[in-house]
């Protein structure tokens, strides 16, 4: 197992090399000038001023000495200063990173609670009213833009019923530990999160279930005399659960990546917020941070996955 990880962790060097280079000719090359936008309408910067700044930013120097440059610090663990916040963009995106995967971990758990079970329940009623309606919420909800969701959730639960919040993670004012507050804020966003997640969840359960119900063991088990929920609970979803994990991976990169439209949509302090509003302001340092560390935390949850699949599946080789 300890060689199946070192080779996985070897195996992810190059991809981030590859994600690192190609953020950085995007960002650089798309039309704009942070020193410019940063200064604009400022009536006493002068042109000497804007080239002293680009130069001490290092913005002057040719692309790949630029990138040589980021890289080195980089691998340190510093992405730079901020242009907009001067502030370590290390730091800034750092202080953000416990909302996202706060999101994210509940969103997951959403899908989980309620895609799995939707799965099963279309698969043992296959063919019924409910197995059909199920299959059409799945793809509406991998249809429809998750943003959409969002902004009709909050004219009905903020704007109309006044239930929830619409944006942000705590009431102005509230204690920050103040956790009904919180997961009141908590509810929409992740529920939204969740819906492409809860559609695959289901759709892939529904298929597996099938499968695995007429399989020999099954009928053995009933031919013992086991109850029905017995058989389908222990033996049927349980090997049925083995082959979505394969999927969760993907998931979670969908999470992390979705989270960016999510979060601007309920204005969720998370990377994707800030990762956005660095994009718009060409904050460069910023916007590497937060794609490189949410490259990071992809390539930790498809390691996990890995792992997961072969301690849940021993017929699976490490070797």
């Amino acid at each position: 197992m300890r060689r199946f990880v070192i080779r996985r962790l070897l195996y992810t060097i190059p991809t981030l090399i590859g994600v690192s280079l190609i953020t950085f000719l995007i960002s650089h090359l798309a039309p704009g000038d942070p020193v410019r936008l940063y200064t604009f309408g400022d009536p006493n910067a002068r042109p000497e001023d804007i080239e002293a700044v680009r130069h001490a930013l290092g913005l002057d120097l040719p692309l790949p000495l630029q990138y040589v440059d980021w890289a080195s610090q980089a691998v340190r663990g510093d992405f730079g200063q901020s242009i907009l916040y001067h502030q370590s963009a290390t730091m800034l995106i750092l202080a953000r990173v416990p909302n996202s995967l706060q999101l994210a971990i509940a969103a997951l758990v959403l899908q989980l609670l309620i895609g799995v079970p939707l799965g099963v329940v279309a698969a043992l009623r296959r063919g019924s009213v409910v197995d059909q309606a199920i299959r059409v919420f799945s793809t509406v909800f991998h249809a429809v833009p998750s943003f959409w969701f969002g902004l009709i959730l909050i004219v009905v639960f903020a704007v109309q019923l006044r239930w929830l919040p619409s944006q942000g993670m705590l009431t102005i004012g509230k204690d920050d530990w103040d956790i009904l507050d919180r997961l009141r804020h908590l509810v929409m966003p992740a529920f939204v999160l969740s819906l492409a997640g809860i559609a695959s969840y289901a759709r892939i359960m529904r298929t597996e279930t099938l499968e695995v119900i007429n399989q020999d063991y099954i009928r053995t088990a009933r031919a013992k005399g086991l109850l029905e929920p017995t058989v389908i609970a222990v033996h049927a979803v349980r090997n049925a659960l083995i082959p979505m994990v394969t999927a969760l991976g993907g998931i979670l990169a969908f999470l992390i990546s979705g989270a960016l439209v999510i979060e601007q949509v309920f204005t969720w302090p998370g990377i994707g917020q800030l990762t956005y509003q660095s994009v718009v302001g060409k904050d460069y340092p910023v916007v590497m941070a937060g794609v490189m560390i949410s490259s990071l935390l992809l390539v930790i949850s498809y390691l996990l996955r890995d792992v997961v699949y072969v301690l849940v599946d021993p017929r699976v080789k490490t070797g």
